[in-house]
Parts: C-alpha cells; sequence; structure tokens
C-alpha cells in the first residue's frame, strides 16, 4: 500500500515532506518501521488503508462491510492462505449469503496461496486445486486459477482473470438490476493465487532455501549492516528490479510509468471509500422524547428498556430508508433482546431459499444476524469506515468473543485522530445487554459483565461507558451515541420488565449530567452531610439499592441516606483523566469526603476503585458488583450469591457508618434472617420470596403498572 500510493503520486500529496524524488524516497525508505515513521503494515497513516494489518482474520469481513449498500463499488480484497487458517476468516466466506447484488457492492476475494506461514506451511497451500475448487464452489464462489512464478506469464494471466472477473460480477449486478422482486443468490468469481512465498527475492542465503519457503517471511536477509556477504545479496536482489530504468535521475518514476496510474479518486490512496468520512451523511434521527414512557411516579411503572429502544431503532430505520446509511448487527439475538419493533420497518437480510414458514426474513433486510458475533463486528467496522452508521446487539456474556477487534479499532480510532486528513466516521455503537443479573435460567456460561473492563483501558477520548436504569434514560443515551462521532459507545441495559424511575424530563437531565444525586430516593437533610452515600450503576444494582434504601428507612427513619445515580462511568475518573471525569470539587459534592459509600455496580468491583482511586474519599468507597458466583438460579438469588442484593447492602451500610453497627444490631439480624429465609425459601420453592418478587418503591402511587410508551 506504502509503495503503490507513492508511486501512484497521492501518497506525496498527504505527506509533501515525501516528495516523488531521490530525497523523498530516501526518506520514505527511512521512516519505515522506524521510530518516529510509520509501521511495518498496513494502518491509519497508509492512504487508501480501511484496515490495520497487524492482527489477522478481518480482511474478507472488513470488505464486505465496506461493499454493502454501496452499488458502484468493488473490494478486491486479498486473503493470506495463513490469514485464512483463522476463525473470523472462514467465517466470512459465508458472508456472500447477504450480499444483495441490487443494491449492494461486490467483493472480489484474492485467495493468496504462498504455502507458508512465519515458519510452518499453510492448510491451504497443500490441497489441491480440485479441493479448492470444491471447497469453495460450497461457500458460493467460482475459483479463477492463476498460477505458476514466471512474472511476465503472471502478469498477464492475472489481467485475463480480473477481466473475467469483473465481467462476471457486472453481468450478476445487472441482471438483478431488473427489476425482479427476488434474486437467487449467485456464484460469485473468485481468484485464486498460487505463487511462490519471497517471489522474486533471493533463492537461497546462506545455503539454505529462501524463496518459495518459509525463510522468505518478512525479513529474509538480515545482519547486512554487519555481515558483508548479506548486504551483497541485500543488493543483487534489489538491483535485479533495474531501478535505473524505473526512475529517472532525480528519482522520479518515468513519465512512461506515472501515466499508467489512474487520475484523481480512483487512485489506491485517494479514493473516498477508504476515508470513509468524506463520503459520511448525517444520520437521520427521530425525536427519542416521543418514545418515552411516562413515568407519574418513581417505580410506579413497568416496562421493558431494550423494547422501547426497539421502536426507536425502528424509526431510525424508517428515516434513513433512502439514504440505505443504517443497519443493525447482531448474533441471532434482536428479537432476543426485545428489539423485535425493528420489524416493522424491516427484516433480516437473507439471501439463501427461504421456507413459507420463515418470518422476518428479506433480500432487502436492514438488519444483519449471523451466528458469529466476529462476523457482526467486521461488517459493522468495514460499514462504518466507508462512511455509515449502525448498532451492534449483542449478550453481554459473549461480547467477549470480538474482545480483540474491539481493541483493534480503538487503536485505529487512536491513530485517526491525529491524522488530520482522515475525516471522522461514525462511532461504534454497543448495546450489551440479556446481562449478567438476568441470565439466571441460563447459568454460570452467560454470566461475565467484564467487557467494560476491557473498553475502559482505553483511550479516553475514545471510548463512552453507559449505565442507563430504565427506558427513558436508554432512549436519551442512544440517541446521543448514534451522534457521535469517532467513538466507541458501550451502553449496558436489561431487557426484562422493571421498575422505571424517572420521567423524560428528569431522565435527559440526569443523563446530561451521567451522575446525580437522586433526592426523591433519600433522606437526607438539605443543610447537613448525609450518614452514607447509597451509589448505584445499573439497572438490577439501581433496583437493589433503592429496596436496601426502603429497609433502611423503615428500619431507621433517623438515618441520613444519599442515593447517587451514576449513567455514565467516566464521570468517576477525574476530569484530568478524562473530558467527561468530574473535578475533585464536583466528585467529593456527591460522594462527600469522609463518609461512608456503599456502591453497588454492575460490574466486577474492581474497575470502581480503579476510576475512584485518586479521589478523596476513595478508602470510604465499598464496592459490591459481580464476583464471579452464579449458577441456573432465580434473579434475586443471583444478586444474593454476588452480595449485592438489598440485604446485603442495608448490612453493609449499618456496619460502615460510624457508631451504628452496635444501636443497629437487632435490625441487622433480622437482615441476616432475611438471607436465610431468602436460601431456605428458593431451593424450596424454585422462585424468589413474594415480598421480593412483589416488593414496589412505597411513593410510586399504588404499585406497579404496565408502561404506557410513546410509538
Amino acid at each position: 500500500m506504502v509503495a503503490n500510493t507513492y508511486l501512484e503520486g497521492s501518497y506525496s500529496e498527504i505527506y509533501p515532506d515525501i516528495a516523488r524524488d531521490a530525497d523523498g524516497m530516501r526518506k520514505l525508505f527511512r521512516q519505515f518501521s522506524f521510530p518516529g515513521g510509520i509501521p511495518s503494515h498496513a494502518a491509519p497513516e497508509t492512504p487508501g488503508s480501511i484496515h490495520e494489518g497487524g492482527e489477522l482474520g478481518y480482511a474478507l469481513v472488513h470488505a464486505y462491510g465496506a461493499a454493502f449498500d454501496d452499488p458502484d463499488l468493488i473490494v478486491a480484497c486479498v486473503v493470506g492462505d495463513g490469514e485464512a487458517e483463522t476463525g473470523p476468516l472462514a467465517a466470512s466466506w459465508h458472508s456472500n449469503k447477504f450480499l444483495n447484488p441490487a443494491h449492494d457492492g461486490a467483493v472480489l476475494p484474492i485467495l493468496h496461496l504462498n504455502g507458508y506461514k512465519i515458519a510452518n506451511p499453510t492448510v491451504l497451500g497443500r490441497m489441491r486445486d480440485e479441493e479448492i475448487r470444491d471447497l469453495f464452489r460450497g461457500f458460493g464462489h467460482e475459483p479463477l486459477f492463476v498460477e505458476g512464478d514466471d512474472p511476465r506469464l503472471m502478469h498477464q494471466t492475472m489481467a485475463d482473470a480480473l477481466d473475467v472477473a469483473l465481467a462476471s460480477i457486472r453481468s450478476i449486478q445487472q441482471h438483478a438490476r431488473d427489476g425482479r422482486k427476488t434474486i437467487e443468490r449467485p456464484r460469485w468469481p473468485m481468484i485464486v493465487l498460487r505463487s511462490p512465498k519471497g517471489w522474486t527475492g533471493p533463492k537461497e542465503v546462506d545455503g539454505k532455501k529462501v524463496e518459495g519457503f518459509w525463510r522468505a517471511h518478512q525479513v529474509p536477509v538480515s545482519g547486512c549492516r554487519d555481515n558483508p556477504a548479506h548486504l551483497k545479496v541485500l543488493e543483487d536482489w534489489m538491483r535485479s528490479y533495474e531501478p535505473d530504468k524505473l526512475f529517472d535521475d532525480n528519482g522520479a518514476l518515468i513519465p512512461e510509468l506515472q501515466a499508467l496510474a489512474p487520475d484523481g479518486q480512483r487512485r489506491m490512496g485517494a479514493n473516498p471509500h477508504a476515508n470513509g468520512g468524506l463520503l459520511k451523511k448525517e444520520l437521520k434521527l427521530p425525536d427519542f422524547r416521543s418514545f418515552a414512557v411516562e413515568v407519574p411516579q418513581p417505580g410506579s411503572v413497568i416496562a421493558e428498556a431494550t423494547r422501547e429502544l426497539g421502536k426507536f431503532l425502528r424509526d431510525v430505520i424508517r428515516l434513513n430508508a433512502k439514504e440505505r446509511n443504517f443497519r443493525i448487527m447482531g448474533p441471532d439475538e434482536t428479537a432476543s433482546n426485545r428489539l423485535d419493533a425493528v420489524f416493522e420497518a424491516t427484516e433480516r437480510v437473507w439471501m439463501e431459499p427461504t421456507e413459507p414458514y420463515d418470518v422476518h426474513l428479506a433480500q432487502d433486510g436492514r438488519v444483519m444476524e449471523v451466528l458469529s458475533e466476529h462476523l457482526c463486528q467486521g461488517w459493522l467496522e468495514g460499514y462504518l469506515l466507508t462512511g455509515r452508521h449502525g448498532f451492534f446487539s449483542c449478550y453481554e456474556a459473549f461480547i467477549h468473543i470480538v474482545d480483540s477487534m474491539f481493541n483493534q479499532h480503538a487503536k485505529w480510532l487512536k491513530v485517526t485522530r491525529e491524522l488530520p486528513w482522515r475525516r471522522p466516521i461514525a462511532s461504534l455503537n454497543y448495546l450489551l445487554t440479556s446481562h449478567v443479573w438476568r441470565q439466571d435460567h441460563n447459568g454460570f456460561s452467560h454470566q461475565d459483565p467484564g467487557f467494560v473492563d476491557l473498553v475502559a483501558n482505553k483511550k479516553a477520548d475514545i471510548v463512552r461507558i453507559y449505565f442507563p436504569p430504565d427506558a427513558n434514560t436508554l432512549l436519551w443515551i442512544a440517541d446521543h451515541c448514534l451522534r457521535t462521532y469517532n467513538r466507541i459507545n458501550v451502553i449496558v441495559a436489561g431487557k426484562q420488565p422493571a421498575p422505571q424511575w424517572l420521567s423524560m424530563q428528569d431522565a435527559a437531565t440526569h443523563c446530561d449530567a451521567g451522575i446525580g444525586i437522586w433526592s426523591w430516593a433519600g433522606t437526607e437533610d438539605a443543610n447537613a452531610e448525609p450518614d452514607v452515600v447509597m451509589a448505584c450503576a445499573g439497572d438490577v444494582p439501581t433496583l437493589e439499592t433503592l429496596a436496601a434504601v426502603d429497609l433502611l428507612r423503615k428500619a431507621l427513619p433517623d438515618l441520613k441516606i444519599r442515593v447517587v445515580n451514576v449513567v455514565d462511568l467516566m464521570t468517576l475518573q477525574p476530569r484530568e483523566q478524562h473530558p467527561h471525569g468530574l473535578s475533585d470539587r464536583d466528585f467529593d459534592g456527591l460522594f462527600t469526603a469522609d463518609k461512608p459509600v456503599i456502591f453497588a455496580y454492575h460490574g466486577y468491583p474492581y474497575l470502581i476503585h480503579r476510576l475512584t482511586y485518586n479521589r478523596t474519599n476513595h478508602a470510604g468507597m465499598h464496592v459490591r458488583g459481580f464476583i464471579e458466583e452464579g449458577t441456573t438460579t432465580t434473579p434475586f438469588d443471583m444478586v444474593v450469591l454476588n452480595k449485592l442484593d438489598r440485604y446485603h447492602l442495608a448490612i453493609e451500610a449499618i456496619e460502615r457508618v460510624p457508631g451504628l453497627a452496635t444501636k443497629a444490631a437487632q435490625v441487622k439480624q433480622q437482615f441476616r434472617d432475611k438471607l436465610i429465609e431468602h436460601s431456605r425459601y428458593v431451593r424450596e420453592h424454585g422462585e424468589d420470596m413474594p415480598e421480593v418478587q412483589g416488593w414496589v418503591w412505597p411513593n410510586s402511587a399504588g404499585g406497579n403498572t404496565p408502561a404506557e410508551a410513546g410509538d
């Protein structure tokens, strides 16, 4: 990529100090894989690249993401036979089952079989042509073979194969675009290129085979500074390309070769699709307030937060139907995650045959579901990197499958923010639901809230983590995230019926601040500091915290309690570490400088300690969260197992307030007795105690009622 963009001239336009002359070429060579220079593989600094070349497995899925909804684009994707051994790449061949030739572009895979990885042969490289043909025909491709080691013959053979492949693609597209309603999934062309590893390099070094063997990987001739024989091998190798015939006396490519490059944006480094922010159109969003759940009093209404979000996303799809620049990705979980209102506006895209009893499948759907988190992530990355918008919903525990893909995208965004020529792209938005506290029926394998710990490691100007406690806060957060650029937003929200705490107006105020005191829930005196701060982040921790406060209010009416809810986790960091962070003064104003803080958190407790480590009252932070205790059990038993339930929280508050443990010993014992009663009850009846299931916030005007939501 670097060499080609330099030769075509686009590299020097972006980096004028790397001129198209001898001095510029010297700088180009010197900066390659050098301190203060550029990486040794395709990276954000590389013009024409949308794909980080460091971690293998994602080339083909990114190519398909780029091709969706861009009918005039053909994405040529070189897949090395080493990369082809990775799980994500192996799954990526099925992407053609989701590519509609009527309104999508095309992907031309070029499977490069050079036979070797770093120190081993490749699986595909040792397979016979007939096996390769059968394998990829089964994947839905028509392989075109280009094989040999004579450069002149291979160039012509490759050109012929490209002509055949492009003609086939255009024929497929013309056939699909003739107005027919249903399209039979085509057999797309691909090229299988067999050439020696290290082709045209040294045949041998020190009497050992190099060309056509794994020794050609990366640095086939080492120690050239100190080994004259190796230096001679390197010189002979470089001179074999006859550079004096390719460049003039000033080091510029000769005019005859310069003329071969295409003009303007058709050059590799000037293609706007590889700088997607140039093509980006603003996403049209409905007014999220029109989807508000009516909440007359805190806790008086029951609703499913993600079901309300689904209605909002449905209208996002409708508003952007003409532009075709918004898709929803998910690993077979859109309906499970209660987002199924989107199927009122679109279907799941599906190019395979359908049965009469199938539901919500269509060749022009905007929802993409495949049971591979890697494909969902990769499709969305390719889609975003080429200027579009999207949303990825996933079970919380299984988003870990794309941990390393998240890492790479975060690194990409970090670097692009430092490159003024890279235009901002839409943010990658995750919704993590079916979360740890409501996976009691699926068990321990489905209980892991640790993805946000990984996210919090990344640069502060890149990542955001949100824990909306109810539907209205979720709507505000989703609207906000879809308006952002060059970020990764993680939203963690439950899908199960739950009490709703805030009106839309209150939700907007709370979310805008990211954190705040819920004065309606506490008992503190406005003119004095509280005895204890009950803090919470996450929908279930919020529920248990409020239930604990209810217990304490009834048992210890003189106890002054402050309730703090955190929706934007990054507010806990100091302002110097994150743009959303609170100043020390504001933080102490919420959490006090010396009063005990009982913090109920959705995930692993240590993250809260980490984020608040430098705060004045860090020693007073007592965090409860997921401590890796789980099984198939009831919802309340899950929080009890992890000591995040209302009784443990109330007991902790009593123990932490100076002098209260002795005075309230009887109250504390009552709460402990309740935990024993719970343990017996749940094992006898298989469900939670009625007083737990039927608990309502005391000021909720007569109990919970089903939601009446805007639509």
